[in-house]
Order: C-alpha cells, then structure tokens, then sequence
C-alpha cells in the first residue's frame, strides 16, 4: 500500500517550463542580428548544462547562460541595452504569477485524506519556496523538499528521513529523468504525467514496464486511481 506520495513542482503541479519557453524565444528575436534560432537554442542549451555545477537548476542560471550566450554569439559586440533586456526578462520570470495545472487542487484534496504528501522540487531555493507559497497549495502537504538534484541519493534521504519503506513511496511528476529513474533505482513507485513540453536537458529514454513500479499517466486527477489499483494489488 501506497503510504507517502510526493509530488514534483515544476510543471507537475504549476506551469514552468512555458515561461521558459516564451523567454527564450524573445531571447532568439534578440539575438536574431548574430545567429539562427537554431544556433542560438544550440549555444544556450550548452551553456545550461556547462553551468549547472555552478549556477544550479532554475531562472537565475538560465538568465546568466543567457548572457554568456548573447557575449559570445555576438562575438562581444552585444551592447548593454540587450544585457539589460536578458536580466529584466530574467527578472519578469521570477515574478511571472504561479499557474496551477487543471485538477491539481482536487487531486490533492483527494489523497491527503489517506495519505502523506510532499514536493519534491529542485532547483533555486528562494524561488521554489516562493513558488511553493504562492501556489497556495503549501498547507495542503505535509512537507516540502527543495533539493539541488533529484538522484538516487536524495531519495534515499528523503525516504529515510519521513519513515518510509521505497514499495511504499510513489513519486508523481513530469521528468523521466529526476522524477522516475533514480525513484525505481531504488525500489519506489514512479508515475510519469508528461507536460506538454520537456526541457531539452530531461529527455531521456522512456523505461519499459519495470516490475509494476513505472506508470505513465496522461493526466495528475488518474494518481488517485493509481494508488487504489496498487492498494489492492498490495
């Protein structure tokens, strides 16, 4: 039986990655006197992924990649009025108002009844627990995980830390990557609700049926379905 259900933020339970989506495409026009959008996509998708170790998931990284990106496709010609349009866009992101996905709230309701509930979410601190509080959503859980990277060790603490055996634990969320793979690595149900579009970064290989533990979900109102199913296979 499924006892604690942790939910991811970022596109799981608020829109996210259509903010990016839209930012980077007035980055594009903006760049659009150096490079193809291509190149430009190219170039920052790159820089992303080069400067998670310094920088982190979230907006503050991906404004800063911006930058390098325009300095370098520009050959340094990029002028400070284009600098000041990459952070202010950086910025409008931050305060961009947080969107719940359809039938998220009713979800919740649902299964808090019976069960434990967390998020799980990575990336900056200050801005996923604004997130969080802004969602109104944060009294609906029982905790609340912030964390750096979602692997198989940060599930295994947080495992450890709320008491709760892996066949016992359910992780919902929209990255096959952080939300799936390190949660059946160690022995967790994963139920994968894809958004509607991916980060370039988390796209990986869909597993395969792995011993009853993955579940595709076209929708986060079918997670109450899911965990009665497992209950009474249980």
């Amino acid at each position: 039986m499924i006892e604690v259900i942790a939910f991811d933020g970022d596109d799981t339970l608020w829109h996210t990655e259509s903010v990016f989506e839209l930012t980077q495409a007035r980055f594009r026009e903006m760049l659009s006197p150096w490079c193809s959008p291509e190149d430009i996509d190219r170039e920052l998708l790159a820089h992303e992924i080069a400067n998670l170790e310094v920088f982190g998931y979230g907006i503050k990284g991906f404004t800063l990649s911006m930058i390098e990106t325009a300095i370098e496709l520009s050959g340094g010609r990029v002028g400070a009025d284009t600098i000041r349009e990459i952070i202010e866009a950086g910025k409008a992101m931050v305060a961009h108002p947080v969107e719940l996905l359809d039938e998220v709230e009713d979800t919740i309701e649902v299964l808090r009844a019976d069960h434990r509930l967390l998020i799980v979410t990575k990336g900056d601190l200050f801005d996923q627990e604004s997130k969080v509080a802004r969602s109104g959503l944060a009294d609906l859980f029982d905790g609340v995980e912030i964390v750096s990277e979602k692997d198989e060790g940060t599930y295994r603490r947080i495992l450890k830390e709320h008491r709760v055996e892996p066949e016992h634990f359910l992780m919902v969320g929209n990255s096959v990557r952080s939300d799936v793979l390190p949660v059946l690595s160690v022995g967790g149900h994963a139920a994968h609700v894809p958004y509607r579009v991916t980060w370039a970064h988390e796209l990986v290989e869909t597993p395969a049926e792995v011993a009853g533990l993955f579940h595709v979900l076209s929708s986060i109102a079918e997670v109450p379905a899911l965990v009665r199913e497992l209950s009474v296979r249980s």
